[in-house]
Formats: structure tokens, C-alpha cells, sequence
């Protein structure tokens, strides 16, 4: 098949969206498959020597985020000329902006369906720049208007269909999860690791991810000085970058927790020897739609502490493959002492081993469902007209 992927993030930014539209382009290109990814140009890094072709399009720094890049694809005479060639079989939207939009023009000037994946919670990112509940709101109608223009709506969790549910989207969700890239643990990573980054045998608490506030990262912060008023010895770790950095260092400062902000890191060997290095991945997100790092954790066999009645949570059995908590630093607290000092050895190696066990998703898995509908979507198409300014 002749596949077509838009996407607002793609490598080199690291987010999750763009690690998920990577994995869906590499493995359907090692299936066979001629897949292209639309997304914002790049001016930095290396995308070079992927399996599939990537068709950027002219594109700005994205005012309240300047790691990422948006514009208008037509706008782009180059891009337009390239995408005039294309005639995908089926398309694909991880977005519903710049991107999506793009997606939706195609599939309706080329008949061809049109898959919207709903994976961010876009109310909350519209308030964080708008600061405004009616520009929010606007926002949130214009992202449910565009999903009831695809053809089918997917999500990556059942957290995520209930946000979308909640903005007002009627219409079937397909639930399709995010896989893992499973590989072996290897312990010169982990030493590597420990070298780079000046690791003692101190307990590791470890964060994978963007460094910003929507995370709970200050509620990670404040439960370690909880852990630190118990006499408790701990190394936090957030790997990442973000536009937050900053005022979690002085919150650190503040409160007299030592915490390692090791920045972006794109050696995988490297990431994989901090996973294996951590005693407890520390990821009690409320915003995240799905939890890639939790997976890519018990890949490595590190068990994680997440929120209550989040995504992330979905995978975890309280106590059996991780550990679940509420949503406040005393909760955080407790159940990283309860771990740390309360488990028996025993019991931890049984969690890190459900973990391992457990929560991992083979991308190929996850792909080859994918394909499959994808193939019956094109067998099965029946040209609609998209009235998306509705």
C-alpha cells in the first residue's frame, strides 16, 4: 500500500506524537509498505537515510513552543510541486492542525479515507496560551470539527477517547494503542550511564519526557523533598527539554532537592542505561493520552509510579507490575517510600519483572493491526464530501 502520515512533530524534535508517527513510517516501510511523512521543516538535525520519504513544507517557530515548527503547506511552491506526485492509497493525520488540515485536503482532492489519531489534550494547551476558557472552548470545537470530518477516529487509549468524548465528539473511536521497540538490556549501558551523569548507588527516582509543568513535575519535586524530610537518600533524574526548565530548577533549589537535569538525550543506548540504572520511573501525569516512556521503562524492567485514573495507568496493576498513587505530593511521597523502604527485595524484583512482562507492545504487533485496517478502510471506501468549516 502507499501510505501518507501528517504530523505537526517529527524527528529530530522528540515528542511523543513524533516518535509515533516514526515508528508507524519505519515499520510499515520494513513491511513493504510506501509510506511518506508530511510534516514542518526542519532547520535543524539530521533526517536523512529513513526507509520512506519525508515531504516537509515551509514552516515558523511556533511562538509558544520554539522547539516545534508550523505553517501553511500551500503556501510552500516547493511542497506543492512534490506532493503533486503523490497518490497514497490512504492517509493518516496525527494532528488536527497545520498538518491535519493538510491531510484533509488531500484525502478530499484524491478520494482516499482519512484516519484522524486523537492524541493530545488540546484544551489545555489552548488555555496555556490563550489563558482564556472561550478561546479554549473555540479551539476545542474547531478539533472536534475536524475529526468528525475523517473517516475513522483512532486514540491511544481509553483516557483519550474520554477526552475527546468530553469536547463533545459523538462519533466511533477505534482504540489502537502505541507498542514498544523491544530490545535487550545491556549492562554497559547502564554503566555509561551511571559514568555520564555521575550516578552513585544512591536509589534513582527517573523521568523521561518534556520538562514542563503539564507533566506534574512539581508535584514529583515537592514528594522528593517529602522523601528528603523522611531521611530518605534518592538521586532524581529528569531527562528532557522544555519550556519549564527553569522554574523546576528553582522550585529544586528552593525546597534543597538534588535533581540531575541531564537535557535532551538521543543516544538510545544512553536512555536505555538510565532505565535500567532507576529504581522507580516517576511519571504521574494527568495530561499525558498514553505513557510511551512507561512502556519503553518496563522494557528495560523499571517499574513505574503513576497517577490515578490516567493514561499511563491503564497498564498497571496497583502493586503487581507498578505502583499507582493520587494526585498530590503526600501520595507521590508515600508510595515512593513504600517502595523504597517497605518492599522486600523480593517483591521489588517481582514488580520489575511484571513490568517487564507485562507492559511492553511490539510495535510489529501493534503495525501488522494497523495494516490490516488500513487495507479493509481503502477496500471499503466511499467518497463523502468534508464539510469542515461547518
Amino acid at each position: 500500500m502507499k501510505i501518507c502520515l501528517c504530523s505537526d512533530s517529527f524527528l529530530p524534535v522528540v515528542d511523543g506524537v513524533g516518535r509515533v508517527v516514526y515508528q508507524y513510517a519505519d515499520v510499515l516501510s520494513s513491511h513493504g509498505h510506501e509510506c511518506s511523512v508530511v510534516c514542518p521543516f526542519m532547520d535543524f538535525g539530521f533526517r536523512g537515510k529513513y526507509p520512506f520519504e519525508v515531504i516537509d513544507f515551509s514552516s515558523v517557530k511556533t511562538p509558544s513552543a520554539p522547539q516545534y515548527r508550523t505553517g501553511i503547506a500551500m503556501l510552500d511552491s516547493h511542497y506543492a510541486e512534490r506532493i503533486a506526485s503523490l497518490r497514497p492509497d490512504i492517509i493518516h493525520a496525527h494532528t488536527p492542525s497545520f498538518a491535519g488540515l493538510e491531510a484533509m485536503r488531500l484525502a478530499s482532492k484524491l478520494d482516499v479515507p482519512l484516519i484522524g489519531t486523537f492524541h493530545s489534550q488540546y484544551y489545555d494547551d489552548f488555555k496555556r496560551v490563550t489563558h482564556s476558557d472561550l478561546l479554549a472552548t473555540l479551539g476545542v470545537k474547531f478539533v472536534v470539527n475536524f475529526y468528525e470530518n475523517c473517516d475513522e477516529v483512532w486514540t491511544v487509549s481509553n483516557y483519550a477517547a474520554g477526552i475527546l468524548e468530553s469536547y463533545g465528539y459523538r462519533g466511533e473511536i477505534k482504540i489502537v494503542p502505541n507498542g514498544s521497540d523491544i530490545r535487550k538490556a545491556d549492562p554497559e549501558n547502564e554503566l555509561t550511564a551511571r559514568a555520564r551523569f555521575h550516578l552513585d548507588e544512591r536509589p534513582i527516582l527517573l523521568y523521561v519526557g518534556q520538562i514542563d509543568n503539564k507533566k506534574n513535575l512539581p508535584h514529583v519535586i515537592e514528594a522528593c523533598h517529602l522523601l528528603s524530610r523522611r531521611g530518605i537518600e534518592y538521586q532524581l533524574v529528569f531527562v528532557g527539554q522544555g519550556r519549564d526548565q527553569t522554574s523546576l530548577r528553582e522550585l529544586s533549589d528552593t525546597l534543597g532537592v538534588d535533581t540531575i537535569f541531564t537535557g535532551h538525550i538521543g543516544d538510545t543506548d544512553l536512555l536505555d542505561g538510565l532505565y535500567q540504572a532507576a529504581s522507580l520511573f516517576m511519571f504521574p501525569s494527568l495530561y499525558d493520552t498514553a505513557g510511551l516512556v512507561v512502556r519503553e521503562a518496563a522494557v528495560m524492567g523499571t517499574a513505574s509510579l503513576v497517577a490515578k485514573n490516567s493514561a499511563p495507568a491503564e497498564c498497571i496493576q496497583n502493586g503487581i507490575n507498578g505502583l499507582v498513587c493520587e494526585d498530590d505530593p503526600e501520595s507521590i511521597c508515600d508510595t515512593a517510600f513504600h517502595y523504597l523502604v517497605e518492599m522486600s527485595d523480593r517483591e521489588k524484583n517481582d514488580l520489575r519483572y511484571n513490568a517487564k512482562r507485562d507492559i511492553p507492545l511490539a510495535w510489529d504487533g501493534v503495525i501488522y493491526d494497523v495494516e490490516r485496517r488500513y487495507k479493509y478502510l481503502a477496500e471499503h471506501f466511499t467518497p463523502i464530501k468534508r464539510n469542515f468549516f461547518h
